[in-house]
């Protein structure tokens, strides 16, 4: 089989609702689950929603080097499974225009007031550097 192309790891992202951020603290690496809302036409970059406040923002700001992982089992998908590591950069983005270009309904679920919650803030992550396993397959693809 040949090696995925970055159109052939959307497709799989799209099933694909979470994944993991890993920001870099001060002192050590912090993960927390995200939801790609959806988001996942995939040209390299990801977005997510985020409140100002909080200690992924905060990290980012600091060093806005970011990993994102995703893995979905055999089950969801109907193949072997697969697992993407994202290496990116993070950029901070505090304009409603944009937010409402990447909003989903679902999301009312951690912001109430859908894009005028106040501190609501939107992550995109760039992606540099993608790592797939899928079965007996895997590769890197470079952005």
């Amino acid at each position: 089989m040949s090696a995925m192309t970055l159109e052939d790891l959307s497709k799989q992202l799209r099933k694909i609702d979470f994944c993991m951020l890993t920001t870099w603290g001060s002192t050590a690496m912090s993960t927390r689950p995200m939801s790609n809302n959806g988001d996942v036409d995939y040209d390299g970059d990801s977005w997510f929603f985020s409140y100002e406040d909080t200690k992924k923002i905060s990290e980012i700001k600091s060093n806005p080097e970011v990993s994102l992982s995703f893995t979905a089992p055999p089950s969801l998908l109907g193949t072997p499974g697969i697992f993407i590591a994202v290496e990116g950069a993070a950029e901070l983005i505090d304009d409603r225009r944009e937010y409402q270009t990447h909003w989903r309904e679902d999301l009312e679920r951690w912001f109430p007031q859908k894009v005028a919650t106040p501190g609501v803030l939107l992550i995109k992550v760039h992606a540099r550097k993608l790592q797939y396993w899928n079965g007996e397959e895997n590769g890197t693809i470079n952005i």
